[in-house]
């Protein structure tokens, strides 16, 4: 490791896959050979510059980056207090930051020779995302989603039908994003031979964390260049949702070794952190144990068991969070804090009122901290939050909230 490294946040994980106490890789003895391997793959990738080339191709003529950053005008006016500036990840093909990771895991898919693609997902975002790039490629894509989930989200799952993909219900659990993931390992342990497992968020066993955190952080790179065009200087606050964590991480990890800059990622706060865990707050009201592959904060009982999540978000609604995360919290170089569905809904017709951005129920809880702090700071306080998804899929979710009645 380089010299001006060593006590770099940058740095992580090590050669186990850890950071600090937190990652690694727990899996069953059949996957090792897999895991192994996609590492392998991607060590060369990384260094390999006609990889890079491909992904900026890509990006820049199928996703549609860079993403703008947003001054937004009318926001900041109403709020008072610091300006406040959104990364418009919600403009990428698909609608959300998710196709930025599945580009990458499914060009190295290809370089190993894998013909079916398989994933999880919650919101239905990041199986959008699969199934939209496997069909470009022209891949089989099977994607495992909580029957919950299917119900709320009922847009994505015939825009991933649409694509081509197979879309499974899963039953186990209360329905949602972590039985989903239960669901897909299980499935890659039995079709080892041809099956690449796509995970959207900086979770699962090593390498995956560090990995889709690559892929993500074009969102951080862009918006340094962004923001000293803008402003002539870094941002004084970074904002982001966090469910396992894959956009917060894409907007923070290029702004870590940054001291000046605040970083604060936003968990789901449900109906409120003390109400009997009926929350996704994982670092907030979570402690240290291991699921899906890897070591971190999650929700559990005085036993150990796995705690279903709670969240009006489906893609927030996770037990765990990534191990960088984790990580990123016990050193103290990120604040964690949560925010109630309430809240979110509030931010969310806020946004669509002030500036015509109907934003993601994720997105929301974002800018609902925003709207906290935002009114105390200066008015030469710059924040940055990432707008990682667009509403259309959560209007059914939001009118049933307000007791609105859309359907006919």
């Amino acid at each position: 490791m380089p010299e001006d490294r060593i006590n770099s946040f940058r740095s992580g994980p090590d050669a186990q896959g850890r950071f600090g106490d937190f990652g690694g890789r727990f899996v069953s003895e059949t996957l090792m050979p897999l895991i192994l391997e996609l590492e392998a793959e991607y060590d060369r990738a990384r260094d390999d510059a006609s990889f890079w080339a491909e992904m900026d191709d890509l990006w820049t003529h199928y996703v549609g980056r860079p993403s703008p950053l947003y001054f937004a005008e009318r926001l900041t006016e109403r709020l008072g207090g610091a300006r406040v500036y959104m990364k418009r990840d919600e403009l990428n093909h698909t609608g959300a930051h998710k196709i930025n990771n599945v580009l990458g895991q499914i060009l190295l898919a290809r370089r190993m020779g894998k013909s079916r693609i398989i994933a999880e997902t919650g919101a239905g975002q990041h199986g959008v995302a699969t199934a939209t790039v496997c069909a470009k490629f022209g891949l089989k894509c099977v994607v495992y989603m909580g029957a919950h989930d299917v119900e709320r989200q009922a847009p994505n799952v015939f825009r991933m039908k649409l694509l081509g993909a197979e879309v499974v219900p899963v039953t186990s659990g209360r329905g949602t994003l972590k039985d989903a993931m239960n669901d897909a390992l299980r499935d890659w342990v039995t079709n080892v031979r041809d099956t690449f497992y796509c995970i959207g968020t900086v979770a699962g066993p090593h390498p995956y964390p560090a990995m889709v955190r690559d892929f993500q952080s074009i969102i951080g790179k862009e918006v340094r260049h962004q923001i000293t065009e803008a402003e002539g200087r870094l941002p004084d606050t970074l904002v982001a949702a966090i469910g396992g964590g894959s956009n917060a991480l894409g907007l923070f990890h290029p702004f870590l070794d940054e001291p000046d800059v605040a970083i604060v990622g936003v968990e789901a706060g449900g109906k409120g952190v003390d109400d009997q865990m009926e929350h996704c707050a994982s670092l907030t009201g979570g402690r240290p144990g291991v699921l899906h592959g890897n070591r971190t904060y999650l929700l559990q009982d005085g036993d150990g068991q796995i705690l279903e999540g709670y969240s009006i978000s489906a893609g927030l609604d996770y037990p765990g969070i990534g191990p960088e995360h984790a990580w990123l919290h016990e050193s103290g170089r990120a604040e964690y804090v949560s925010v109630t569905d309430a809240e979110a809904l509030e931010a969310f017709q806020l946004c669509c009122e002030t500036e015509g951005i109907i934003p993601a129920l994720e997105p929301a809880h974002a800018l609902a901290h925003v709207m906290r702090i935002a009114p105390e700071l200066p008015a030469d306080h710059v924040i940055c939050m990432n707008m990682c998804g667009r509403g259309d899929k959560d209007i059914f979710t939001v009118a049933r909230a307000l007791g609105v009645d859309i359907s006919g």
